[in-house]
C-alpha cells in the first residue's frame, strides 16, 4: 500500500467514524492489516476503532506495539495512558499519562517550569509549588493529593490553583499558602502538577477515597441557599445535562434537557445547576418535570457547593460538578457512555474515587434511553423512600 493509499482510506475510515459507523469502518482497516505489518496511522486506527467498541485489551495491546515502534510520539503514549487507567492499571498508566504534554489539545496548558519536579521523597520546610493545570474537575477530583503530599514531604506547600476554586481551597487541608493561578508564586525549590502527584507517589486503587469529604460548602452559602430553597418539597434533585463543549469528548457524554425526559414524575423537585449554553434549555423543560432553573442565581462554585449540600441528590453527566459533588460527599449519580472517561474505570456501579456515586452507564453505544430507564426506576424508589 502507497502513502497515498493510506491517506484515502484514512479520510475514508474518519468519515464513518464520524457517522458512528465503527463496524465498517473496522472491516475496511482489519484487512489490511492481516499480514501484521502496515502503515503506522492505519494501526492507530484500529486502536481507536476497537477501544469505542470496548475491546481494551486489543486496545492495548495496539498501543503498547505503536509506543514501541515509535516511542517518541507523545500522542500515542497518551493514547495507552488513557487505555491503562480505565483498565485500572495505574502503576504504568501513572508514567505514561506524564506524556500528557505538547499535544495539539494541551499545549495552552503546558507550564515550563524552571525547577526540578517533586520526587516523592521528603523535604521538610523547603518550598514545593502544586499546581493545578486541566478543567475544574481534575481540580476537584484531585486536590485530595495536596494533603498527602504535605504529609509525605513535610514541605511548606504552596498550591496554585484557579481562580473560579479558591475559596473551595482556603477550605481544604494541605497547603501553606494559597496564590491563584497566572501570579507570581514565592520562591520555590521543586513543583509538581497536581495530576502528576499520583505518578510522583505512586496512587494505587487501593489508596482511595481517603478521607471523604475532603471540600467543604461556605456556611454563609449554605444559610442562603436553605433560605431559598426551603419551600420546595423533597426530594431535591440537582440536574446537569452537558459539560464544557470544548471538550474532546463532548458529543459522547452530553445530553439535551429533552433527553432526559424520562426522569420527569410527580413528587421530584429537580434544580438546574447546569452552566454555559445549555442553561436557557431549563426554560423548557421536558413534559411533567418540576424544574426550578438557578443559573442566573448561582455565581460561582460556592453557589454550587451549597446547593449540592442541601439536595438530596445530583443527576449529571460526566462534569465537574460531579467532582465537586463528590468531593463535597454529597450523593451522585453520573450518567456514563459506553466507553467512559479513564477516571470511572469499566464494569463497575461505583467508583473508588467518591464512596457516595453511582455508575449509570450506557449498555451499548449510544444507549442513553435505556440507561435513562433504569435511573428513572431508581429515582422513583429513591422519591417513595424519602417522602
Amino acid at each position: 500500500m502507497t502513502i497515498v493509499d493510506a491517506s484515502v482510506v484514512d479520510q475514508q475510515i474518519h468519515a464513518l467514524i464520524a457517522q458512528g459507523r465503527l463496524e465498517e469502518a473496522e472491516a475496511i482497516v482489519r484487512p489490511l492489516l492481516a499480514s501484521g505489518s502496515g502503515p503506522i496511522p492505519l494501526w492507530r486506527l484500529l486502536a481507536q476503532l476497537s477501544r469505542q467498541q470496548g475491546r481494551l485489551a486489543e486496545t492495548r495491546a495496539v498501543q503498547e506495539m505503536l509506543v514501541e515502534a515509535v516511542p517518541g510520539d507523545l500522542s500515542g503514549r497518551f493514547d495507552l495512558a488513557e487505555t491503562l487507567l480505565l483498565m485500572g492499571e495505574f502503576e504504568r498508566g501513572w508514567r505514561e499519562y506524564h506524556y500528557r504534554y505538547s499535544l495539539s489539545h494541551t499545549t495552552r496548558i503546558e507550564r515550563k517550569v524552571q525547577r526540578p519536579r517533586w520526587d516523592g521523597r521528603p523535604m521538610p520546610g523547603r518550598p514545593l509549588l502544586i499546581h493545578d493545570e486541566q478543567g475544574y474537575g481534575d481540580t476537584f477530583q484531585f486536590i485530595r493529593m495536596v494533603a498527602w503530599a504535605k504529609e509525605r514531604s513535610q514541605a511548606h506547600v504552596i498550591l496554585e490553583i484557579n481562580r473560579e476554586s479558591l475559596s473551595l481551597a482556603e477550605r481544604c487541608k494541605g497547603a501553606d499558602e494559597l496564590i491563584v493561578r497566572g501570579t507570581l508564586p514565592p520562591a520555590f525549590d521543586v513543583h509538581c502538577e497536581m495530576m502528576s502527584l499520583p505518578m510522583v507517589m505512586g496512587l494505587k486503587l487501593d489508596d482511595l477515597p481517603g478521607t471523604i469529604p475532603y471540600l467543604s460548602p461556605s456556611p454563609t452559602r449554605v444559610a442562603k441557599w436553605r433560605r431559598r430553597l426551603a419551600k420546595l418539597p423533597r426530594p431535591l434533585v440537582c440536574l446537569v445535562w452537558a459539560g464544557r463543549p470544548a471538550h474532546h469528548n463532548d458529543a459522547n457524554r452530553s445530553m439535551t434537557l429533552a433527553d432526559l425526559a424520562p426522569l420527569a414524575m410527580p413528587g421530584v423537585t429537580f434544580l438546574a445547576v447546569q452552566k454555559g449554553p445549555k442553561a436557557a434549555e431549563a426554560k423548557t423543560p421536558p413534559a411533567g418535570m418540576t424544574l426550578l432553573a438557578l443559573d442566573d442565581e448561582i455565581d460561582d462554585f460556592e453557589d454550587t457547593a451549597a446547593i449540592l449540600s442541601i439536595a438530596d441528590l445530583l443527576i449529571s453527566v460526566d462534569s465537574s460538578p460531579v467532582h465537586l459533588a463528590g468531593a463535597l460527599g454529597r450523593p451522585v449519580w453520573v450518567l456514563l457512555p459506553f466507553i467512559p472517561d479513564w477516571r470511572w474505570l469499566m464494569d463497575r456501579a461505583d467508583t473508588p474515587w467518591y464512596p457516595q456515586t453511582r455508575l449509570f452507564r450506557q449498555s451499548a453505544r449510544g444507549d442513553w434511553p435505556g440507561t435513562l430507564a433504569r435511573m428513572a426506576n431508581e429515582l422513583a424508589a429513591l422519591r417513595d423512600k424519602i417522602r
